[in-house]
């Protein structure tokens, strides 16, 4: 392989401040895959621990059932045509199915295996150890793990006394930053930044930074959701994946809307090998799922119950749960134990949850699963705190 310093890609990165030693690494991914940067842990690593067996998982933001029955359905029929690296424009396909229910054009449309991969492909293509990285405090992690391992300053910003990214802060932390990350609705917390506090930012960020706006959970939302912003405007891309409500997790695949020329600059490290090698039964279940609007809030409705019944039940205990969750996800701030401990009683009872976040040291997240499992989840609840 052609030494990276010695490419024009490798003059360029120089350009930004990248060390020699820090191309080395950036040439490691054109063999590798771009997301292992994100963190030395594979895509999962957003799991909070290794399944157990048997165990409620209610831990790792997994939709309880799998694919919407057509999906799965149309996943199985194309097993049969796997001698073929792509049977039947399936990409396309998705594409246009995207592009009708979301008002997004075909040529600003990219698919992915999942999330991780474009989470970290954009700070290492738009940030630099010359232009850093902000977000907020707390949220999904992985960028902070791309930006280390760039050599990226990373500023994290205290969410809002309601649970918003505070954009105002954000900006004025770092004004000259390349990259300004918001994923709303919110992981952990579950929350949403208004769009009209998105737009804010990308009208004041920098010109030549990129605005990401992560959008992983907003199908549990009715709120105006970003995808416009990357229609309309050229420095935003926005993520969406499958691996939440479509129950599409083991299936990997995921969606970024941006401007042609913003994909183009992400592909320059490994010319698109990435998005041309995707596992057609995630195509073909992605197409069928995209269109089924109907199912698609049955599915999200039935979580907001059992969401809402548990948080509900979880208050009547006497804890505090983060207010105003429209995601998969709730965040419950324990008294008497470190979610560590609490971690561990719940397994005892059966039950899986998540984790932990360093800005709420005293909370852990709880996915929402289905009725069932949300009604073991307080049952556990209650053994543990008569215990």
């Amino acid at each position: 392989m052609e030494r990276i310093e010695n490419t024009e890609i490798g003059e360029e990165l120089i350009s930004r401040g990248y060390s020699r030693r820090q191309l080395g690494r950036i040439a490691a991914l054109l063999g590798g895959g771009i997301a292992l940067a994100g963190s030395a842990e594979s895509a999962f690593a957003q799991q909070s621990a290794k399944a157990v067996v048997g165990a409620v998982r209610i831990g790792s933001n997994e939709c309880w059932t799998g694919p919407l029955p057509a999906g799965a359905e149309a996943a199985m029929l194309i097993v049969a045509q796997g001698n073929w690296y792509e049977p039947d424009n399936e990409h396309a396909k998705l594409f246009d199915a995207v592009s009708k229910v979301e008002g997004v054009p075909v040529d600003r449309i990219l698919a992915w295996p999942g999330s991780s991969d474009p989470l970290a492909r954009v700070p290492i293509t738009f940030a630099s150890p010359k232009r850093g990285i902000v977000t907020a405090d707390p949220t999904y992690e992985s960028i902070w793990r791309t930006g280390a391992w760039i050599g990226a300053k990373v500023t994290k910003v205290p969410l809002t006394s309601d649970y918003r990214h505070d954009v105002k802060a954000m900006l004025a932390a770092d004004p000259h930053a390349g990259v300004y990350y918001i994923c709303s609705p919110n992981n952990p917390t579950g929350t949403i930044t208004p769009i009209e506090d998105i737009v804010w930012l990308a009208e004041n960020k920098p010109k030549d930074a990129v605005l990401l706006v992560d959008e992983a959970y907003v199908h549990w939302s009715d709120t105006p959701r970003a995808a416009k912003l990357a229609v309309e405007r050229d420095d935003v891309i926005v993520m969406r994946t499958f691996s939440k409500l479509f129950g599409m997790a083991g299936m990997r695949l995921g969606l970024t809307f941006a401007a042609p020329a913003l994909h183009e600059k992400m592909m320059r490290y490994d010319g698109g090998q990435v998005t041309n090698q995707l596992p057609m039964t995630a195509v073909a279940c992605g197409t069928a799922s995209v269109p089924l609007a109907d199912q698609i809030k049955a599915r999200a409705a039935q979580m907001v119950s059992a969401r809402e019944m548990a948080i509900a039940h979880v208050q009547k205990r006497g804890l505090k749960v983060i207010p105003g969750s429209h995601a998969n996800m709730f965040m419950v701030e324990w008294k008497d134990k470190t979610p560590k401990e609490m971690m561990a009683a719940f397994l005892e009872q059966g039950v899986q949850i998540g984790r932990s976040w360093t800005a709420y040291p005293q909370a852990s997240r709880i996915t929402v699963g289905s009725a069932e499992d949300m009604q073991k989840f307080c049952l556990a609840l209650d053994k543990i705190l008569m215990a």
